[in-house]
């Protein structure tokens, strides 16, 4: 079989299971079964495929019709400007979450600070906020030990390892340190709303990491409690939260000696992150 009716048959499979991307997912998965730039099987559409490549194809084509996400399928996700490696133990970095990393950056460009990130997951968050901020050090902590090891696999492939600590540990246990920044994408997801998510995220990506208990502020209060603890005096917190929190993560903030000093929008126009100064 040749790559361009490889990639015909791979459409027509996906776009029968409903998969909106589904030129681009088959050209993406022929690349990954035959480990070659997607750029480089499109000028060599006439190419045969070895038989070993069209059946790791295949395998791939029938996991992406289940709805799993194609990050997963070809273990890695574009995050500011890298590419970072995934798995199913970590979730999918999303590009809201660059507009955090995009104003914390022009936030601390010209200084030296520590950076706490809580629930680092991939490590996107603290590995491309330190390959903005040459000067800073950081420490990362999940209590998924699985994820640390994606973290790490991140920092030493953008050689950040020797300015960042990856600890698997619950952050309620980190004492002795304050930081300039604490930066955290937290579980924010109602219990009971998890089951309104669609298939490829409830199904796949890792239920820990989106459960933010009956009212999808669980972990953001113990966030917010124990930066109030560990984070230097006019240091600042800077949270991503859900859809209609803004409200009452403010008050919890306000509560706790904060003071709000910026929300971010995200590209549907709702408050997406919100950056707090400790008083």
């Amino acid at each position: 079989m040749k790559v361009l009716e490889a990639i015909k048959l791979g459409s027509k499979l996906l776009k029968e299971k409903n998969i909106h991307t589904y030129i681009l997912d088959s050209e993406l998965l022929l690349s990954k079964s035959l480990n070659k730039s997607r750029e480089k099987i499109l000028i060599n559409l006439e190419q045969n495929i070895n038989k070993r490549a069209l059946t790791d194809f295949n395998k791939y084509l029938v996991r992406r019709s289940r709805r799993e996400p194609i990050a997963y399928l070809l273990e890695e996700k574009e995050f500011w400007s890298k590419k970072f490696f995934v798995n199913k133990n970590t979730l999918i970095p999303r590009p809201e979450t660059e507009l955090m990393v995009e104003k914390l950056v022009t936030f601390f460009k010209k200084k030296r600070i520590t950076i706490l990130d809580i629930g680092t997951g991939t490590g996107c968050i603290i590995v491309s906020l330190l390959s903005e901020l040459k000067n800073s050090t950081g420490i990362a902590v999940d209590i998924s030990s699985k994820a640390i090891m994606v973290a790490k696999k991140n920092a030493y492939k953008f050689k950040l390892s020797d300015r960042i600590k990856l600890l698997n540990k619950p952050f309620e246990d980190l004492h002795d340190k304050k930081f300039d920044l604490i930066v955290s994408n937290p579980p924010y997801v109602k219990r009971m709303e998890i089951k309104n998510l669609s298939d490829d995220i409830k199904k796949f990506e890792p239920r820990m990491a989106l459960d933010g208990g009956n009212d999808g502020l669980d972990l953001i209060k113990k966030v917010i409690y124990k930066s109030k603890k560990i984070l230097k005096i006019n240091g600042t917190l800077a949270l991503e939260i859900g859809n209609e929190q803004i409200n009452k993560v403010s008050k919890i903030l306000i509560e706790k000696k904060f003071r709000i000093k910026c929300v971010i929008k995200d590209y549907r126009n709702n408050v997406r992150c919100v950056f707090a100064e400790l008083r």
